[in-house]
């Protein structure tokens, strides 16, 4: 059953097959795809490295599908070799021995995210990019929603916001979708890559920005960069939409790409700025930051694409807040503001965060180390802030580029660099540190895999710390 012989066509390709589920994971993909086989009649089995205490909470939602078998802390050749097909998480890499094995006896490999280009009716819009595609792709999701009663020439239904930024399950909820919904997914570039595989793409595509990340993964920024090109290059018109690509005219490889694909047969090319942001939509827009107005601006591009109107997008705008661990105010305490942005996984995205503030900055950063130079970062925190707290594996090379820049530019500021051991530690001593008028941000620049389970994790632990402070 090789991947070139099948494509799957209905819900029902899975009746009666042996489906092998690799990955069952943390985030809740693995989970999806484990409700949508059993209910397509499948016979399921999951594998997975980690153990059943490291997968509690996923294996607690999927109590109610008794027949599935699971073989955890390892995985089993066998299993591979007699699957009919096997489901793949996008945290395994391609190059993976066991898939190799499958493919060798000519097994069916697939992927959530497949699965749901295959079988999803209705157009999809696409965000992906380093730093910003979260936010995008809810604000677009927003501004669609909340705008389609406002416009007359409306072309859809319902609006679904889902992919990598967790909010629903794409294939639990695949029947509730119709031919006249939009469906707005944002993409990883694991994602991207297995959609490469069968050489699909979103009806519109658009990319936030382009700065290294996942490196320890991709080994270069070229093959990161060509990893999320495929959102663009596998694009394909039809009758009823032509691809529609949309690029950050303020980021380098965007524009590139721009110049790229623009003038092609039946693909229209659209750039966004943060500057596009009027006056009057910029006055009613909450969240803090250039990095945001930029967000913004791209997700103004997919309304307009769309018909939604400015007055529309000023109306439904102050409704939107930050997302979970995205410039998330968790509380002001005796002056003193506490910002969540543990999504901020690179050095670009912590520099973002400590751009969007005036005042002074207590920065706690560090965590998993992605193999990333954090040489800008370091001069970033020794321009603009008063103390940076560093925790996790990264914690002693971004002091050393802080060191360097403090010792190599003329300045007359000071930056206090202190190391400790864990997020309780950090947050404790940035509660002595600050002053009122003081921010206090959580950005790491950096995973969070050598201390939490996933920035989620961090996150809320952070949150939970800054709560126990204000009592």
């Amino acid at each position: 059953m090789s991947n070139k012989e099948y494509r799957i066509s209905n819900k029902e390709f899975f009746a009666g097959k042996k489906v092998l589920v690799m990955g069952l994971g943390r985030f809740g993909g693995g989970v999806d795809v484990a409700k949508f086989v059993c209910n397509a009649s499948a016979k399921v089995i999951i594998t997975d490295l980690a153990g059943a205490e490291q997968l509690s909470g996923s294996l607690g939602q999927l109590k109610e599908f008794a027949d599935i078998e699971y073989h955890l802390g390892s995985h089993n050749p066998a299993d591979f070799e007699r699957a009919d097909v096997i489901i793949v998480n996008p945290s395994v890499t391609p190059d993976n021995e066991f898939l190799k094995l499958a493919r060798q006896n000519n097994k069916f490999v697939t992927s959530q995210i497949n699965i749901f280009f295959e079988l999803c009716p209705a157009p999809i819009i696409g965000i992906t990019g380093a730093n910003g595609k979260s936010t995008t792709a809810a604000l677009t999701a927003h501004l669609l929603k909340n705008a389609t009663y406002e416009i007359r020439h409306t072309r859809y239904e319902n609006v679904w916001l889902s992919g990598n930024i967790g909010n629903e399950p794409l294939l639990a909820g695949m029947e509730q979708i119709g031919a006249g919904d939009l469906v707005v997914l944002e993409l990883s570039s694991f994602q991207l890559e297995q959609l490469a595989q069968i050489r699909k793409a979103p009806r519109v595509s658009l990319l936030t920005n382009l700065t290294p990340n996942h490196l320890d993964r991709h080994g270069t920024f070229a093959n990161y960069c060509a990893a999320k090109e495929n959102i663009f290059k596998f694009q394909e018109p039809d009758e009823n939409y032509p691809a529609v690509s949309i690029f950050n005219a303020e980021d380098k490889v965007g524009s590139e790409w721009f110049e790229k694909h623009k003038g092609q047969t039946g693909r229209i090319c659209i750039k966004f700025s943060a500057d596009d942001v009027s006056e009057e939509i910029r006055n009613v827009f909450l969240l803090p930051g250039r990095a945001n107005l930029s967000n913004l601006a791209a997700a103004i591009a997919v309304g307009r694409y769309f018909g939604v109107e400015d007055k529309a997008i000023t109306k439904c705008l102050p409704e939107f807040k930050a997302l979970p661990h995205r410039l998330e105010l968790v509380a002001q305490i005796n002056g003193v503001s506490w910002y969540n942005d543990s999504d901020a996984t690179t050095p670009e995205s912590a520099t973002a965060a400590l751009e969007a503030f005036e005042q002074p900055r207590i920065i706690i950063a560090g965590g998993y180390d992605k193999n990333l130079s954090f040489d800008e970062f370091g001069r970033q925190i020794a321009q603009k802030a008063k103390a940076a707290i560093l925790i996790g594996q990264t914690a002693k090379k971004i002091a050393n580029a802080i060191e360097k820049k403090l010792a190599t530019e003329a300045t007359e500021k000071s930056t206090k660099i202190e190391i400790v051991n864990s997020l309780a530690e950090a947050v404790d001593l940035a509660r002595h540190l600050a002053v009122s008028g003081d921010v206090v941000l959580l950005s790491p620049g950096c995973a969070s895999y050598d201390m939490f389970d996933n920035f989620q994790h961090r996150g809320q632990e952070f949150v939970r710390l800054v709560r126990e402070i204000s009592g």
